[in-house]
């Protein structure tokens, strides 16, 4: 039986730590004791099927008490790793950790790159990007680093112009050209999946997609490459818990050549490990 709890959070924004806290504060636990479980944080897919991998077929072999806790948004895994409530996180990118990090006064840090999940454009309206018509309206995650993604993956397939520079901290308040006058709704990363029959088309980050029934490397638009993508997701602690052995240990088997498989035969190229 697989001992995973689901936690379905609401959409936060403003004073997001401060909820987070509240919301995780009924199980905060002490981070710093590595004898019980190591309980982790995780987005439902596809971070916590393959951490349910792990605990089905690698954990006990391997000496690991391994918990997943499932979030449905991007904001509580860190907040329940900063106060102790989990141990880990598994759903995040470095460029999202280190925005989430500097917003929030949080002392989260990467331990290990698992794989990258490639943000996509989809759409119910029109089956190839350029047939986008002039005033179209584009669903975008809201948060800064995705929307930065979102916005710099239209870009690089012709669609609009950033100011040079601006990278992942993108807004629409940053594109020089438009040819196409699109315009942008600006949604919680969690909602663009569920918004393509009311918009043209949305930028789909590729957990959200796989869980919508979406196929990222057959039914996306666009697609992010692999090649140099600095957005890989990454097993996460707070600061100082690098070390757990459980931590190690569970990075260990999230890199090893068993999942790398599971990853390969389940995803079908919507999920490319990362090492």
């Amino acid at each position: 039986m697989r001992n995973t709890t689901k936690i379905t959070t609401a959409v936060l924004a403003t004073g997001a730590l401060t909820l987070g806290l509240t919301a995780c504060g009924s199980d905060k636990g002490d981070a710093s004791d590595t004898s019980g479980p190591l309980v982790v944080a995780a987005s439902p897919v596809p971070h916590a099927e393959i951490l349910t991998y792990v605990k089905d077929n690698l954990a006990e072999k391997a000496g690991l008490d391994l918990e997943v806790k499932e979030f449905t948004d991007y904001v509580t895994p860190n907040t329940a790793t900063e106060d102790g409530s989990v141990g880990a996180n598994f759903f995040q990118t470095q460029p999202y950790l280190d925005d989430f990090n500097k917003k929030n006064g949080t002392h989260i840090v990467s331990v290990v790159d698992v794989h990258l999940e490639p943000l996509g454009l989809y759409s119910h309206k029109v089956k190839k990007a350029d047939e986008l018509k002039s005033g179209a309206t584009v669903a975008i995650p809201n948060d800064t680093v995705n929307e930065g993604r979102a916005l710099q993956l239209l870009a690089a397939n012709g669609l609009l112009t950033l100011k040079d520079g601006v990278g992942t901290a993108a807004t629409p308040a940053d594109i020089t050209e438009n040819p196409k006058k699109l315009t942008f709704k600006e949604l919680e990363a969690a909602q663009t999946p569920r918004s393509l029959d009311d918009v043209d088309a949305a930028v789909v980050n590729g957990n959200y997609a796989i869980e919508a029934d979406l196929k990222p490397a057959k039914d996306a638009l666009l697609l992010e490459t692999a090649e140099g993508n600095p957005n890989n997701n990454l097993l996460a602690v707070k600061e100082g818990q690098e070390d757990d052995p459980r931590v190690k240990k569970l990075a260990e088997l999230l890199t090893s050549p068993e999942v790398k498989k599971f990853i390969e035969d389940k995803y079908a190229g919507s999920v490319l490990a990362s090492f």
